[in-house]
């Protein structure tokens, strides 16, 4: 889309603007976010957001990110460019449609095909656990595209748990899945069961609840780690993983590290898969 984008805002901006137009953005469902959007075009911002808005009926609002994710539920702030002012949508992948609001909880298109990559290891009557579930997005492409046993979710925003339940209800899925709110550190411990495979989707801070997740992995079970890394620093997040394998008596095989997002130019998303002996 990029290159289109700059095609049909070559007779609205000068060459010196068009140059400045953000290559950066996410389109989830019918909305688009721009990461950032430079200063030098605040005047222009309007122009940009209602030509592609005319050019691609698919799109309905334009907004951009105005502060990263942060906080709590790792939340982000939006401001209008263009279009309707409405951060419900419903995003499509995977063979899942996704309800959710674009400002009230986390969630990365970026990361469809690592969600892929993760539902094709998946192998038929396998328990999973999904820890920081959001609006169910990792438990609803596993369950639509695996023959799994069971899938369980735990997460602590309300409004991603609200999303969540209705994303079940709208993906028509059967009982296979069963969804908590709360915190994991007090929900996981008092499941009395362990599990075949752990997916832990929180790429900043996951290390705090690894110790949990070797609590509750099956032999022969495998954890999926995130985390942001720099390039050359990946051995860092390997060996917290063996420590803590130490820590709680087990041993670990490193099966696999990619990198499935960028962060910062040096510092990437990166997904370590490794099997807990």
């Amino acid at each position: 889309m990029s290159n289109r984008l700059k095609d049909i805002l070559r007779k609205k901006l000068s060459k010196k603007e068009l140059n400045l137009v953000p290559s950066s953005y996410d389109i989830i469902g019918n909305i688009l976010i721009f990461s950032e959007f430079p200063k030098q075009l605040l005047k222009k911002e309007k122009t940009i957001g209602n030509t592609i808005i005319k050019n691609y009926k698919n799109i309905k609002s334009i907004y951009k990110k105005t502060k990263k994710y942060s906080g709590k539920y790792r939340t982000l702030k939006l401001k209008l460019l263009a279009g309707e002012n409405n951060k419900e949508t419903i995003h499509k992948e995977n063979n899942v449609r996704l309800k959710l609001n674009v400002e009230k909880i986390y969630f990365s298109p970026r990361l469809s095909e690592e969600r892929k990559r993760i539902f094709k290891q998946v192998k038929n009557n396998e328990t999973i656990l999904v820890m920081f579930s959001g609006c169910g997005i990792y438990p609803l492409v596993i369950s639509k595209n695996t023959k799994t046993k069971n899938i369980i979710g735990i997460e602590i925003n309300p409004t991603a748990h609200k999303y969540a339940l209705e994303n079940i209800k709208l993906n028509k899925i059967n009982d296979k899945i069963k969804l908590f709110l709360g915190d994991v550190k007090k929900i996981l411990p008092k499941l009395n069961k362990k599990f075949d495979r752990i997916i832990m989707p929180l790429p900043k801070g996951a290390e705090n609840f690894l110790n949990l997740a070797l609590n509750k992995i099956k032999r022969n079970g495998i954890i999926h780690f995130y985390n942001f890394a720099e390039e050359d620093k990946y051995e860092n997040i390997i060996k917290i993983i063996k420590q803590e394998c130490k820590n709680n008596k087990k041993q670990c095989k490193i099966l696999n590290i990619v990198k499935c997002g960028q962060f910062s130019p040096r510092v990437n998303r990166i997904c370590v898969d490794f099997k807990v002996m």
